[in-house]
């Protein structure tokens, strides 16, 4: 698997995608109304209720964590859902510890 360590970097120097992750981490803790089941994934919509930003400042987060893999995103209808990649996640992490 090829990750871009400096896309990943990037993503994650601001505190609202790693709080985004986080949240993703354990969705059922924090996404408790969303009417589809948490294992397609949290959708954009539950994800800018919680953070509290406009839509378009959200939707930029998401597109950042996307191309650097931190998360995928299933559409479902008109609706995206994100999840963690932990291939990637744990992947970054691994050369993270092999290299520093």
């Amino acid at each position: 698997m090829t990750i871009d360590i400096d896309a990943i970097h990037k993503a994650l120097a601001n505190p609202i995608r790693r709080e985004i992750l986080a949240w993703l981490k354990e969705p059922q803790a924090h996404f408790t109304n969303q009417e589809l089941p948490l294992e397609c994934g949290v959708c954009a919509g539950q994800i800018n209720a919680r953070c509290g930003l406009s839509q378009s400042t959200v939707s930029a987060h998401l597109a950042t964590l996307q191309s650097a893999g931190l998360v995928t995103v299933k559409r479902v209808g008109q609706w995206c859902f994100f999840k963690r990649n932990e291939a990637v996640i744990q992947a970054f992490l691994d050369t993270l510890h092999a290299n520093l």
